[in-house]
């Protein structure tokens, strides 16, 4: 059984938990600019404890393909006030989805329990400032930036690659302090990678498990479901983004992030309880 050291909160991963989203940002790709103010995002964030989620995934700078830059104040100025009011109202744990050292180490301080980092620690002092924290990471694997990320995704062997990704990121998490029992993977759906990229590594997840951590997925409204589904638009890809996820608890996944919060729920209340009984009778 995995459990998670959140600050102040613990995190089983027996069995397969949501994390919902609360982008903070005016051009994330589903929903930039609903929750910029305090109040909407509390409303928000008392939604989605509601439905279910056992993490809250607070982020104030958009990854979507071709994101604009934001600066470190903007992103602390969208950040703390939503970090503190969660963590001091509600008994969830709270997720910051960023890659910036300032905002780990103040999104820290005032409650955050968690980091979901889509560039793996990888900005300069990042790591030192997870490590300070001691709070658990979300290491995802990105091909290139955001901004060119989604151009012309190209892999000789995509799981290959991960695995190498994966093992030189964890390498370097050891030498700043933070251990394995702190590190959850992602693969990055979507963050270059082609359609058949992302169904590969969605009917292979099982492949990571070699890593012993837990494993991320964040699939929720992205471009793939909508190619699959012939276009449709983001907010017509919620029943392909359940089914998304139940394919990759079973095959592995302990975290979903979504932007459907019950609807996963209640898809991860089957998958989970198969799960379970699975456990029993090993």
């Amino acid at each position: 059984m995995t459990v998670l050291q959140c600050g102040a909160r613990e995190l089983d991963l027996a069995l397969p938990v949501v994390m919902g989203i609360l982008n903070v940002t005016p051009d994330s790709f589903s929903d930039g600019g609903r929750y910029l103010s305090l109040p909407a995002a509390l409303t928000q964030a008392r939604l989605l404890c509601a439905e279910g989620s056992r993490i809250i995934d607070v982020g104030a700078e958009s990854t979507r393909p071709g994101a604009a830059a934001v600066s470190v104040q903007e992103e602390l100025d969208r950040t703390l006030p939503i970090v503190e009011a969660i963590a001091r109202e509600l008994d969830v744990i709270v997720s910051v989805d960023t890659s910036t050292p300032e905002v780990i180490r103040e999104a820290a301080a005032r409650g955050a329990g968690f980091i979901n980092d889509v560039r793996a620690l990888r900005r300069t002092g990042a790591l030192e400032a997870a490590a300070a924290t001691g709070l658990p990471v979300c290491l995802m694997h990105m091909q290139g930036d955001p901004g060119t990320m989604q151009q012309r995704p190209h892999y000789t062997d995509v799981f290959a690659e991960l695995d190498a990704f994966f093992a030189g990121r964890m390498a370097a998490c050891a030498l700043a302090g933070i251990g394995p029992e702190k590190i959850v993977l992602d693969p990055g759906f979507g963050f270059g990678k082609t359609l058949d990229h992302n169904l590969a590594l969605l009917g292979r997840l099982q492949h990571f498990s070699a890593f012993a951590c837990p494993l991320l997925v964040g699939i929720s409204r992205k471009s793939m479901l909508g190619a699959l589904l012939g276009g449709a638009t983001v907010d017509q890809r919620m029943h392909a983004g359940t089914a998304a996820a139940v394919v990759a608890v079973m095959n592995g996944a302990r975290i979903i992030r979504t932007h459907d919060a019950k609807a996963t729920c209640e898809a991860l209340a089957v998958a989970g309880a198969l799960l379970e009984r699975e456990n029993r009778q090993q």
